[in-house]
């Protein structure tokens, strides 16, 4: 079981590939020779790297959905369109494809951060962004975990 963890700035290179951080390909361990998947995030203007067993068992659930509903045939589609698969070059790096840069503003310096069964991709500026708003941490911990932070002694 997978438990990436982590922030790893990183630079894209001028033929758009990223070296994968030491740090995450120890975590890894190993998982990085199977491959990958990225694909665009759903919520976000970054991009998902998907270890190749984590992206597989992903695909799996979609599979399941029922293709004779509109919202699933949606879903599906948005989902599934643009994930590439990408192996780790010679080096240690990974081609990102132009699209999916595009798609998350990625110029030169980029963020990896580690989410557990998979990994962020984020171009520097959306990934401050990202972090940078106003967040009740309290509160959102106490919806997403359950319980209320006062019955909790917060």
């Amino acid at each position: 079981m997978l438990n990436l963890l982590g922030e790893y700035p990183s630079t894209l290179d001028s033929k758009s590939r990223v070296l994968l951080p030491a740090a995450l390909k120890k975590q890894l361990g190993g998982e990085e020779a199977k491959g990958f998947v990225v694909n665009r995030d759903v919520f976000s203007e970054c991009l998902v790297l998907y270890p190749m067993d984590e992206w597989n068992k992903t695909s799996a659930e979609v599979r399941r959905l029922n293709r004779f509903d509109p919202d699933n045939v949606e879903f599906i589609r948005r989902f599934l369109n643009g994930a590439t698969p990408v192996d780790l070059d010679a080096n240690g790096r990974l081609l990102i494809p132009k699209p999916l840069m595009d798609y998350a503003n990625m110029a030169k310096d980029v963020v990896f951060t580690g989410m557990g069964d998979r990994i962020e991709l984020w171009s520097e500026e959306h990934h401050k962004r990202a972090l940078s708003g106003k967040v009740d941490f309290k509160s959102l911990a106490a919806k997403v975990m359950g319980g209320s932070p006062k019955a909790n002694g917060a």
